[in-house]
């Protein structure tokens, strides 16, 4: 029969599994609990996430973890992503800041992660250092966010999740049809503008190429065509306009933000000379 004592202590490995199990990172995210921290408040730990996006979530927060967002591969590349987070609107409990050699700055209070925005930044900014708030009561208080690394095209504001207003040149034309989430070609149906200084463009597409997740859809019936949205910045100033386009752009945190959209037929003209001139970076079925 076993002691009192060794019973105790085996309830207490026990539960140190279970959390274990139930706290951990796969590399992408991060669940955590500040319960862990408890007698021990002033430690911080080291969390280490290597992916294209992923999620965090610190339960009960107390003291502080410093969160290292990086690539899953080395390149020279790397040094020019940006990190985007998108807090959850019930995010609270901690303020946030940027850890750039042991120097702080402050990126997000507690009281701003309920707005839900988005932030970027760029990847040479450092860590995110985020810092427990004191509380009385810490059963309530959750830190949670979404993030993701993104390739900005040259020119474009690391702080941001859109691209620059400034029309694309051939080059960067030719190559957002390779590398970009979406590719489409159609027409703009109507403009509206939102909240955060930025606009929705409503289009319908007659040739979707390529989607890297379902932010379009299909109407169906025979002559098949495709309807969604796309976001820009409201000082692009985008206007309903005739005739076709191809979009080109990102999807970030389920919204497709448009890059290059130039006329279909500038576009056409430009793919068949550099085909001729055997320049192009990959194919597009344009028949």
């Amino acid at each position: 029969m076993l002691s009192p004592f060794l019973a105790y202590l085996l309830s207490v490995v026990l539960l140190c599994r279970i959390a274990r199990s139930q706290y951990s990172s796969d590399q992408c995210s991060w669940r955590g609990s500040g319960l862990t921290h408890e007698g021990h408040t002033r430690d911080v730990e080291q969390v280490y996430l290597r992916c294209a996006q992923g999620f965090l979530e610190w339960l009960y927060p107390t003291g502080a973890i410093i969160v290292n967002l990086r690539p899953n591969t080395l390149s020279p590349a790397a040094s020019l992503l940006s990190i985007c987070i998108k807090p959850s609107k019930e995010s609270s409990g901690t303020h946030i800041y940027l850890d750039r050699l042991g120097k702080l700055r402050l990126l997000l209070r507690e009281e701003d992660q309920a707005e839900g925005r988005v932030h970027c930044f760029s990847i040479q900014d450092g860590a995110l250092f985020i810092e427990a708030v004191p509380q009385r009561d810490i059963s309530r208080k959750i830190t949670a966010f979404q993030y993701e690394l993104v390739n900005h095209r040259p020119g474009a504001d690391p702080q941001s999740l859109s691209a620059p207003c400034q029309p694309c040149t051939d080059a960067e034309v030719l190559l957002a049809v390779c590398t970009s989430d979406f590719v489409a070609r159609g027409s703009i149906l109507g403009v509206a503008e939102e909240e955060e200084d930025r606009t929705s463009v409503t289009v319908s597409l007659s040739r979707l190429y390529r989607q890297k997740t379902q932010v379009f859809v299909s109407g169906g019936g025979r002559a098949k065509r495709w309807t969604g949205f796309v976001k820009m910045p409201r000082q692009c100033g985008v206007k309903p306009g005739e005739g076709e386009f191809l979009f080109t752009g990102t999807v970030r945190f389920g919204e497709a933000w448009l890059s290059c959209a130039p006329r279909y037929k500038d576009f056409l003209r430009v793919y068949q000379d550099a085909q001729q001139q055997g320049t192009n970076p990959c194919h597009l079925d344009t028949d």
